[in-house]
């Protein structure tokens, strides 16, 4: 059986020589030939017919202004199709794997891991597991929205000419049609020319659970309830699995643009986008369930319901009778997409909450059961019925974050007009004062009197006062977690229970309306886990919050800031080893813990495939609810294809479930002590050396020379600034543009360096390669740890980085180039020397991808460095130089 038409050699052959053709229609000859020349040269290269690189960078050097910004658009729109041609490879991929049954990672393969226990540790697996991708806004999202829908288009018909049998003049018409998109692709401005705002950024968001993410949830759950009812024999009940939830919109730590207008805006659209999904979804329904009600038995529960809804909407319901005369199954689905159209309605007559929603679909989908109608339910009513207990009515639920400093100076300002010095308090008598407070009836603070308050200040308690508002329009669910960034002592985390009390949103012991999340990213936080979080277990008003969120603590990991204090090691084994140890507190109190991952998309940040993340996580800290966020350039590749993001979510509920049995035959992972003095060795060498490097007299003004960390800075990426502060230091720095810039760089620093001198630190000290392999072997950490390093060592490319140190002072490149060159050097050795293999790498397509890309990359570096170089730049070479950026994105598939 033939799957697909085409392959990915002649998608990017076609592609690429379709650029060309527009390249030179748009532009001229001799533009097409520059370009030409550039690629070939840098081919040559790579290939080995040319001993440097010094031919391609003079070429591009003596090319006019305008000359270099037609290369760089050329080889910036050139990446854009490459990567939908390889999108596509991808889906092949996964069909072909689907249809032969040799995808590794499904739910079939999930569901035959079950089968081996007995039926009621597979149903409490099923109970216990909840998956939380969580869409974040950070700005790593390097392409304008006009382009990315270019290309969905361009993506469409890629499909249509890969999956569909066309004539010879449909097949024509499609690539007139390709033709089109790229000519208007090549006239369309590549890069922003305003800052995209807070509601630009949860737009997006929304358009990934809309457009795809809403249709493909479905289609998981249908095929997990095949899986296990093959695997198993018993029919099982599949409970919500999955809750998608947001930051764009409700995320303020270091944002000044999200304001309480912008949150209460995205809750308003986000309820509007599901409830439309709704009636849509229940209109299509009603043109399947045209049963003639005089042939049929609908039951006395469906009749019961169907006379409740006339009863509450007599004019909708004689509308419906007039329309459907005999037909009750739609008569009922009218009222109900009326019931959904009064939601947040002045009307009366909506429905109040999901469920009772979702009480109306079980009572239509029974009584067709009733009437032997069992695959009409499987087919039409039961995708609906997943979609609603996922989305509800709030499509995504929002998290609420800022900065905890922020918190207590807010405090600190109210308290002072009751004579309270707040900050005049040491920690116990803050915690002491906060309790008191929480546990009193009479609010102690007045949240709407502002007046003479700072700005910052102002918004904490406004946001506050609007939070009680927004969960009784919108429901608890909606925005029901608020989030501290740098989350240090008890007391930043009952400053929010306390700020929520005086809200109202939370009136102990009987409600909580709130989850309060602490963000451990520093070392300092990490480390004292037990004094922050035994502290609140203790505490008599956080006892009671837990109880009313059902003894449940979250608690989020901050993967970027950690990298970037410690280094990639040291932060890796930092965070392995803190996740066990906040089991083991939450254990000795009987709370149930959900971690929520903070990871970017870059292996520095934490990225990687998530599976195998999944998989890697210690036994003890696999309750079976997990959160993490997704963000950026990683949102759009795992989401933007409906294929892509099925077998994306696929793979997290097929680890996700392994996990939890793994958890619930082996509680505690058993890892040899031989194995963690390594890892400490190992880690406080990584450590020591990483901020030895950082703290070097120079090594900021070296970063500053020798990446474009300058452009990165003033490029529209997102809402938020780049730095806290507006200071030129790594720590003030945000981890995005700190990733980003080495990325662009091809010095991927952050996702290797100091791996080196932490393992031969261990060597040294008397450890042996062969105890680093069992570990590599048998251990999952250990193993993901190394395989992530060994993805950005592959996309490192030292010659280019010494390029781009060749912008940094002498003094300060001849200090610093040769010591990151020797750190990847032997890091490349000892990984492939631990992994047994040759290659960096143990993905092929990982090195087809490297292969074909390279070469297409290196003129825009080239460029760059040419551009960055130069002392004073005209507004076009201003313009090429920040497309540079967008085509080195485009081309390494990774900002930050």
């Amino acid at each position: 059986m033939t799957l697909h038409n085409r392959t990915v050699r002649q998608d990017v052959r076609e592609l690429g020589t379709l650029l060309g053709d527009v390249l030179e229609e748009q532009t001229s000859r001799r533009a097409f030939e520059t370009v030409e020349s550039c690629r070939t040269t840098a081919i040559d290269y790579r290939s080995g017919d040319l001993e440097s690189r010094e031919p391609l960078a003079t070429e591009l050097n003596n090319l006019s202004p305008h000359q270099q910004r037609v290369v760089a658009r050329a080889f910036t729109t050139y990446f854009e199709l490459i990567n939908l041609a390889e999108e596509r490879e991808r889906v092949r991929s996964i069909r072909t794997g689907s249809q032969e049954e040799t995808l590794e990672d499904s739910l079939e393969t999930a569901a035959a891991e079950l089968a081996e226990t007995d039926v009621e540790t597979v149903q409490q697996v099923l109970e216990d597991v909840l998956i939380e991708p969580t869409f974040t806004a950070h700005p790593t999202e390097a392409r304008r929205k006009t382009v990315k829908s270019k290309l969905r288009t361009i993506a469409t018909h890629l499909e249509t000419l890969d999956e569909r049998l066309l004539t010879d003049k449909e097949r024509n018409q499609v690539w007139r049609d390709v033709d089109a998109e790229v000519t208007s692709l090549w006239q369309t401005p590549q890069v922003r020319k305003r800052q995209p705002e807070v509601a630009d950024e949860a737009r997006n968001v929304q358009w990934y659970l809309e457009n795809t993410l809403f249709d493909v949830v479905g289609e998981v759950y249908d095929e997990l309830d095949d899986a296990i009812d093959e695997e198993i024999g018993h029919s099982l009940e599949i409970p919500k699995l999955f809750e998608f939830r947001s930051w764009a919109g409700s995320d303020r730590d270091g944002n000044p643009y999200v304001t309480p207008e912008v949150t209460a805006n995205t809750l308003e659209r986000q309820r509007e986008v599901v409830l439309e999904q709704y009636r849509t979804q229940l209109k299509r329904l009603s043109g399947v369930l045209s049963q003639d009600g005089s042939r049929i038995d609908v039951g006395l529960e469906f009749e019961a319901g169907l006379e409740d809804d006339r009863e509450l909407l007599p004019g909708s319901a004689r509308t419906a009778e007039n329309r459907y005369p005999g037909e009750p199954y739609r008569q009922k689905l009218k009222l109900m997409r009326e019931r959904l159209a009064r939601v947040g309605d002045v009307r009366p007559g909506g429905y109040e909450e999901v469920d009772e929603l979702l009480e109306d679909l079980e009572v239509v989908a029974k009584s067709l059961r009733n009437n032997g109608a069992e695959s009409v339910v499987d087919a039409h009513v039961d995708p609906i019925r997943r979609q609603v207990a996922t989305f509800g009515f709030s499509l995504a639920s929002m998290d609420l974050r800022d900065h905890q400093q922020k918190h207590t100076d807010a405090i600190a300002a109210a308290l002072e007009r009751e004579g309270i010095d707040y900050h005049g308090l040491d920690e116990d008598e803050r915690v002491e004062l906060l309790t008191d407070a929480v546990l009193q009836d009479e609010p102690v603070i007045d949240l709407t009197d502002t007046e003479g308050l700072s700005e910052d200040s102002e918004r904490v308690l406004t946001l506050f006062d609007e939070l009680g508002d927004w969960q009784t329009e919108y429901g608890v669910h909606a925005i029901d977690t608020y989030a501290i960034s740098m989350t240090e002592e008890p007391s930043h985390v009952l400053e929010v229970l306390f700020l929520a009390d005086q809200a109202g949103v939370v009136s102990l012991p009987e409600h909580c309306g709130l989850d309060i999340v602490p963000l451990l990213e520093t070392e300092y936080a990490l480390s004292g886990a037990r004094r922050i979080m035994g502290t609140l277990f203790e505490n008599e008003a956080y006892v009671q919050a837990l109880e009313a969120r059902g003894r449940t603590q979250e608690i989020m990991l901050g993967y970027s800031d950690s990298n970037k204090e410690n280094g990639f090691l040291a932060a890796n084994w930092s965070l392995y080893k803190n996740q066990r140890r906040l089991g083991e507190i939450c254990d000795d109190y009987d709370v149930t813990m959900r971690l929520f991952h903070g990871r970017g998309g870059s292996i520095s940040r934490g990225g990687g495939p998530m599976n195998e993340a999944l998989l890697a996580l210690p036994n003890s800290t696999v309750t079976g609810q997990v959160k993490f966020t997704e963000q950026g350039e990683a949102i759009a590749e795992k989401y933007g294809n409906p294929r892509i993001a099925e077998r994306n979510i696929e793979q997290m509920l097929n680890a996700q479930l392994r996990a939890r049995l793994y958890a619930e035959q082996r509680p505690e992972e058993r890892v040899d002590e031989e194995w963690i003095e390594a890892m400490e060795t190992m880690a406080d060498a990584a450590r020591q050396e990483y901020r030895d490097l950082l703290e070097s007299e120079g090594f900021v003004r070296y970063f500053e020379q020798a990446t474009p960390i300058t452009v990165i800075e003033d490029l529209d990426l997102g809402s938020r600034p780049a730095s806290r502060s507006g200071e030129r230091t790594v720590e003030d720095l945000r981890a995005i543009p700190w990733v980003f810039s080495w990325t662009q760089s091809r010095c991927i620093l952050p996702g290797w360096y100091a791996l080196a001198s932490g393992i031969d630190a261990y060597l040294e000290d008397g450890g042996s390669e062969e105890t680093l392999q069992e570990m590599y072997d048998e251990w999952a950490f250990f193993r993901s740890t190394l395989d992530n390093a060994a993805l950005s060592l592959s996309r490192t490319e030292l010659e280019i980085a010494e390029t781009y140190a060749g912008m940094a002072d002498a003094d300060l490149r001849d200090r610093f180039f040769p010591r990151l060159s020797e750190e990847y050097e032997r890091a490349a050795e000892l990984v492939t020397t631990i992994g047994q293999r040759e290659e960096l790498h143990t993905r092929d397509w990982l090195g087809e991808n490297l292969e074909r890309r390279n070469p297409y990359v290196d003129p825009l570096n080239l460029l760059q460095v040419y551009l960055l170089d130069r002392t004073h730049r005209t507004d076009i070479e201003e313009r090429t130089l920040r497309l540079t950026v967008k085509g080195i994105a485009a081309g390494m598939k990774n900002t930050g």
